[in-house]
């Protein structure tokens, strides 16, 4: 059980915030203080990665993907800050070794699970498209995410049972009425079956596609509505854990392209099949069902 209540002054961190952060944790029932969080990220981003953005050499890491020095930076104010703040709790960063995330998740304490950058190639190319991406695993489930575009001063989160917001306003989506045809697809093809990104290609099933290189805020996306079916075939964790909660609390669906869960409480990549509402959902995963492999 984690019960605190803590009042810091972070002026390194948070350019003077006094974040107040509240947490209590109770048989898998949560209460915290959403903006708090919010605030201290949003500080963080605006000091670390905006004065960055497009002024930093790309470094390219052992698995081909691309490291900026805001990535190291962010992670490490933010591990500073809940360390001070939350001190029951660790953070695994996507800019760890394999080793230190897996024994992290292995530790059985409270998680705050960061991407500092998602959508890294975008921010290190001027491509005005990025996020930071932060979610809290407690108990084995995802209980709190937030997205957080700097670009467009956009915040993205969700507590579980309680809800979605985009800066404070509540996120409800409706049932659309589209079949596939009318929809506007979100869809990154590298990771996909040959055969199935082929037949995608050749059938195109939906209205219109785009892909755009942040797989938290393509799903923040789909769960405002700005798009309407989504598909990713792997993802990590820390791309997808904040994201796919803010989905879901919004009224979304997502499921991997066996049907399952996207998260199975481990850190294996997965898959992504996502819609705005049931029937979509539905009609796309259907579809792809049919695909050959």
């Amino acid at each position: 059980m984690l019960k605190m209540v803590i009042n810091y002054s972070l002026p390194s961190l948070a350019d003077g915030l006094n974040t107040i952060l509240i947490y209590n944790h109770i048989d898998a029932t949560m209460n915290l203080d959403r903006q708090k969080i919010e605030q201290l990220v949003i500080s963080v981003a605006k000091t670390e990665i905006l004065p960055r953005f497009n002024q930093v050499e790309r470094q390219y890491k052992t698995d081909g993907s691309i490291v900026t020095e805001a990535d190291h930076i962010v992670q490490l104010k933010l591990q500073q800050a809940f360390k001070e703040l939350c001190p029951d709790t660790v953070l695994l960063g996507e800019e760890m070794t394999a080793e230190q995330q897996q024994a992290l998740f292995d530790s059985g304490q409270a998680l705050w699970c960061l991407d500092p950058v998602d959508g890294t190639s975008n921010f290190a190319a001027g491509v005005p498209y990025f996020a930071v991406s932060l979610a809290l695993i407690d108990q084995g489930e995802i209980v709190f995410g937030l997205v957080y575009d700097p670009i467009h001063d956009e915040c993205f989160s969700a507590v579980k049972g309680q809800g979605a917001w985009l800066n404070n306003e509540k996120l409800n989506l409706k049932n659309t009425g589209f079949n596939l045809k009318q929809t506007i697809a979100l869809i990154d093809f590298k990771r996909l079956p040959k055969s199935m990104a082929t037949q995608l290609v050749t059938d195109i099933p939906f209205g219109s596609q785009r892909s755009l290189g942040s797989i938290a805020l393509e799903l923040c996306w789909i769960a405002a509505g700005r798009a309407h079916i989504y598909l990713h075939g792997k993802q990590q964790l820390w791309d997808y854990a904040a994201a796919q909660l803010i989905l879901l609390e919004a009224g979304g669906m997502a499921r991997t392209l066996e049907n399952e869960p996207v998260y199975n409480k481990t850190l294996s990549s997965r898959s992504t099949i996502a819609a705005v509402d049931q029937n979509l959902f539905n009609e796309w995963l259907y579809y792809l069902n049919n695909v050959e492999q």
